[in-house]
């Protein structure tokens, strides 16, 4: 089973991208954020045709969305909050099977948080800070077990996971309140199944900035997207790879897609 997760900075913009995607990794489940595409205009007929017939959206025009993508059946989980009171399409959720035994999906796409550091000064960064408690409150009460929880999350939490951590811990993504957070929230019931492939003293990268003129050249990037599981799923990875070829596709993402293998 291979799960694939992607900022894909706009589904409908980037639709061959999404194929080529399927041509170099053949995921099985495809988790995209950053869709950007309301559900009454989500490309159902183009994505079937790529072989993911089982499809779940929640998209708004312009901004945000998710969207899991399925060659295996899924079922939508109901009950999911509302986070921050926003209806902003930030998170999707199903279930499906993985070892004969039914696995729980959680596909995120956290606030960005804007510039400013500050959540007095700036709303963006509080209502990240926000999102990020509510989230670890909410899996806190729920039972750590069977789950795996994918998607931008919009924060390098370790030193490794930026390119200069002494540069960037007045900048948003990787400062302290953030860093703190994330790792609070990993704690509730998680396993970073990206850093059991790569140590947390290793670089480790998925986003390189637009503003990068030679981004493999000055290599300045920041693992802004996460996979993770249950503790009891830990012993089924089998394996990680961050596409790092697709940030020179054209037209792409400031993010790779990053596809994690498990046993069946």
């Amino acid at each position: 089973m291979r799960i694939v997760t992607w900022n894909i900075n706009s589904l409908r913009l980037r639709l061959k991208l999404l194929e080529r995607l399927g041509e170099e990794l053949r995921p099985d489940i495809v988790c995209l954020q950053e869709t950007k595409v309301p559900d009454e205009l989500f490309p159902d007929e183009a994505v079937r045709a790529l072989g993911y017939v089982h499809i779940q959206h929640r998209g708004m025009k312009s901004y945000n969305g998710v969207a899991i993508l399925s060659r295996v059946p899924l079922t939508p989980l109901d009950g999911t909050p509302d986070w921050c009171a926003r209806s902003d399409c930030r998170h999707i959720a199903a279930s499906f099977a993985l070892g004969g035994a039914s696995v729980e999906l959680h596909n995120f796409y956290v606030p960005a948080g804007g510039d400013v550091p500050d959540p007095e000064a700036n709303p963006k960064f509080a209502h990240k800070l926000a999102f990020v408690d509510e989230a670890t409150s909410w899996f806190t009460g729920r039972p750590s077990r069977r789950t795996i929880l994918v998607g931008d999350l919009n924060i390098a939490p370790l030193e490794q996971d930026v390119w200069s951590h002494r540069q960037l811990l007045d900048v948003v993504s990787h400062t302290p309140p953030e860093t703190t957070r994330l790792q609070a929230w990993l704690a509730c019931g998680f396993v970073d199944a990206m850093r059991h492939f790569v140590p947390p003293d290793e670089k480790l990268y998925t986003w390189w900035s637009y503003r990068n003129r030679d981004w493999k050249a000055s290599n300045r990037g920041r693992r802004l997207d996460h996979v993770w599981v249950t503790p009891d799923l830990a012993a089924s990875l089998q394996n990680m790879t961050v596409l790092r070829d697709a940030r020179d596709w054209p037209t792409t993402s400031d993010h790779v897609p990053v596809a994690m293998d498990f046993s069946a």
